[in-house]
This record gives C-alpha cells, structure tokens and sequence, in this order.
C-alpha cells in the first residue's frame, strides 16, 4: 500500500468562525481568517481569507465580503465550500495530474445539532474529501494542550473562539458535561465598537475594533503590566468628519464585562453539572484556558478569582486546537471518540 500513499493526503482542519487552520504533515500549513470576497453580479469568488479580510469594509457595490461561519457553524454553505477548497489548493501540489483524494479530520463546537454537523460534513465532501472524521472543540484543545484524555481523570477546558464558547469536563477518552454558548471573541470585538458610539461618538469597523481587542483588551481594571493607551480612527457621528481618539485599557475592560460575565456564568454553570469525583480532580488540576479569548489580558486571573480555582493558559492557545486535530489525525485508529 506505501506505494500509492502519495493518493491520499491527510489534512486536520479547525474551521473557525474567525480563523481557518490547517494542518499537514505536522505543520500549519494555512493560518487565514475565514472570510471570502464574492463578485455579487457573477457569484465568482474573487479572494479568500487574508485577501478578502483586506477587503473587509473597504468593498464596492459589486464586492461582497461573507464569513461563511457564524457561531462556531456554517452559515453559507456554498461559500464555505468554496473557503474550504480555496484553502485546500493552497497546500495541494500545482501540477498533478493524479487528484489525490482526502482524508480529514475537523473539529466542530460541542453544542452542534445534526444539521449544522451534516453541514460540515457535506462542505468537506464536496471539497474534496473521501473520509472525513470530526472531533469536539473541547476534546481537540484538550489533546493540543498535551492531556491524556483517555486517564480516568477529570480535566476542565475553556476553548473561547471567535464565535461560540466550549467549557467542558473530559475523562477517559469522553466528555462528561460540556456547556456550549454562542457568546465569544465576536461579542466581545460587537462591544467594543457599542462602546465607542456610545461613549465616544465615533463609529469605527469591525477591523478596528478588533485592533482595538488586541492591543488593549482586558478583562481587569487593574493590571499588572498595562498596554499603553491605543490611537483610534474613525467618523465623528456629530460632523461626520474622521477622527482621532486614545483609549484605555481600563475603558476596554469596562466595555467587555457584560460578555465576560455571560462566559464566567456559564463556567460555573458547568462546574456544577460536573460528577463529585471529577470536581475533586478539576480542585487539584486547575482549569485550562485555550482558543484566541484566552489571549485576553487578565481573563485567566478573572476566571480564577471567580471560581477560586487555578487557571492555565494554553501554549499558543490561537493554536491548540488545530495542534489537537492534527495529532487525532494521526491516531485515527486509537482515538474511539472521532466521529465518523
């Protein structure tokens, strides 16, 4: 059979609302943001991920920039099908006159009904792919971060995304109690652009908001190592007339608390669905943050000053989902929990 492996391809996929990974031979081979420029007139797709993210709020009537992933799930089938296989042929070699057929393996939010996961499925299919195994968001950042899921051991994650919010309790190879919510890194960017309307009378995009999160988000009023105050441009809504304002990353904090506190209630919604036993090991081993919410200054110390538990931060969290189906990948065959 080694001779004809070159047919199939493996490929892990963490098709994220915000971002798209892939992962082949061991290595990211594609970082992109999940969003696609479509000409309106011809329904042709004109550019995908980083390309199109350029495009974002910058388009003509004749330009259209879709994300074809909203909470955690797809949205547009059609579009995401074209995202996939866009990004698939960024991997594949150019000139080959054998198409090699695809294996795959995709994570999925835990709280995804039958449709939305046939919807995946199909997606991949239609993409290119032969066999396609999907695995729960919770249970890949889990294998990512580098926990034996299948110890008789309780291990609580956090995987906060750009769309939905994955907390979850895993033991032997299975998750116990898992709380899903579509509030997350999305909600928190939606706040920071109400803020800005609101308390400063400036409209800004939601490229610049999402700027804003990254170089002075925060989850504490106080920090210990606080990022200097952040320039922002955008239209007066009085004259209409651009604009430049700083901010704080105190005011960001304000302006996120509403969502972040959605999220710590739901964690703690979680916590008391979790079986005595497991509760006892979560008490010696913490709570595991992972996804791009846990880059969030100061949410791991929030987290724990609410639940009184320690809180560790995944090693590049961006990533520890995409590094979990990558090593499910490749022990197809040991992991039971893989959906088929």
């Amino acid at each position: 059979m080694a001779l004809f492996d070159f047919l199939t391809q493996e490929i892990a996929i963490d098709l994220g609302t915000a971002n798209t990974l892939i992962i082949h031979n061991d290595k990211v081979v594609v970082d992109e943001p999940s969003i696609v420029a479509v000409d309106r007139k011809s329904g042709k797709v004109i550019a995908i991920g980083k390309d199109a993210l350029m495009m974002h709020g910058k388009t003509h009537s004749n330009i259209e920039t879709i994300r074809p992933l909203k909470d955690g799930v797809i949205a547009d089938f059609h579009v995401a099908e074209e995202m996939i296989r866009g990004m698939i042929k960024k991997i594949l070699p150019k000139r080959s006159l054998i198409k090699p057929s695809l294996k795959m393996v995709i994570c999925i939010p835990s709280g995804i009904t039958e449709v939305e996961k046939r919807a995946v499925i199909d997606s991949a299919e239609h993409s290119g792919g032969k066999e396609v195994y999907l695995i729960h968001e919770p249970m890949a950042a889990a294998i990512g971060i580098g926990i034996d899921v299948e110890e008789p051991q309780g291990s609580m994650i956090i995987d906060i995304g750009g769309g939905t919010s994955e907390i979850a309790v895993i033991a032997l190879g299975g998750i116990v109690c898992d709380k899903s919510i579509r509030v997350a890194g999305d909600d928190l960017t939606h706040d920071i652009e109400d803020y800005m309307r609101r308390q400063h009378n400036i409209t800004i995009g939601e490229r610049t908001a999402e700027r804003i999160k990254i170089e002075v988000g925060s989850a504490l009023q106080e920090l210990d190592n606080p990022p200097p105050d952040f320039a922002v441009h955008g239209r007066d809504l009085m004259t209409g007339i651009p604009k430049e304002i700083k901010v704080s990353y105190q005011e960001i904090a304000y302006a996120l608390d509403k969502t972040l506190t959605k999220i710590e209630a739901a964690i703690l919604s979680a916590l008391e669905m979790t079986p005595p036993e497991l509760a006892a090991d979560i008490y010696r081993t913490g709570i595991y943050l992972a996804g791009g919410g846990a880059l969030l200054r100061g949410l791991d110390k929030r987290v724990s000053m609410k639940t009184k538990l320690p809180v560790h931060v995944a090693e590049d969290p961006l990533r520890a989902v995409a590094r979990g189906t990558g090593i499910a990948l490749k022990n197809i065959d040991k992991f039971q929990f893989l959906i088929k």
